[in-house]
């Protein structure tokens, strides 16, 4: 069974920094994108940062320079290191992984999330 399991949120005062990791586990050949969302109380879900396969990396202008996305594609594994957290980054953060492959030609079907880690900014 495919699952994705994050791990490195918790309560950081503004101006720390805080890494999260989320590693898939399964029967995976390759997955194309990987990526991470947030979602605040009352808030819809958002994009924060997201990687593909060729290493393009995508972020939110919330978060641009200050947040960096990297993935290991062996461990099948996706980081997102936060600096210079800000109390509206305070959010349950998931992780995503979109166009996975079980083999080389055969493809899950869907997009898989992880269980959510949070995140609290606050002095």
């Amino acid at each position: 069974q495919l699952q994705l399991v994050e791990s490195g949120g918790g309560l950081v005062q503004p101006g720390g920094s805080l890494r999260l990791s989320c590693a898939a586990s399964g029967s995976i050949f390759s997955i194309n994108t990987m990526g991470w969302y947030r979602q605040a109380p009352g808030k819809q879900r958002e994009l924060v940062a997201s990687m593909s396969t060729g290493g393009s990396a995508n972020y939110a202008d919330s978060v641009k320079g200050r947040f960096t996305i990297s993935r290991d594609y062996a461990k099948n594994t996706v980081l997102l290191k936060m600096n210079s957290l800000m109390p509206e980054d305070t959010a349950v953060y998931y992780c995503r992984a979109q166009g996975i492959k079980r083999t080389v030609s055969l493809y899950y079907g869907g997009d898989y999330w992880g269980q959510g880690t949070q995140v609290t900014v606050s002095s």
